[in-house]
């Protein structure tokens, strides 16, 4: 028997904001740098069926320096653009910001 799998909710385009917003929040210990578990954390956030395999593609696309974390100032737009090429579409989703 063959399933196929639906993506997870949409991510507007218009969500930009609220996903900077979860993925600074992420950032548990206000270090300006994101690690492994604080944006595996995000992707738990986000709802996600894979969040270790979204966060070893997030570091791979984000982590430009490749010391092993997401600085929040100049790395966090291209994890938010990841995050929003992962989940196209136009429909609405409530992000659960904490």
């Amino acid at each position: 028997m063959v399933f196929f799998f639906t993506r997870p909710k949409d991510i507007p385009k218009e969500g930009y904001d609220e996903l900077v917003k979860l993925f600074r929040n992420c950032d548990v210990d206000n270090n300006g740098r994101l690690s492994w578990e604080e944006v595996k954390a995000g992707f738990r956030k986000l709802q996600s069926r894979s969040p270790l395999y979204r966060t070893y593609r997030a570091f791979q696309m984000a982590d430009q320096n490749h010391d092993g974390f997401i600085n929040v100032d100049d790395e966090l737009d291209k994890l938010v653009t990841y995050v929003l090429d992962c989940y196209p579409g136009n429909s609405n989703i409530k992000l659960r910001l904490i």
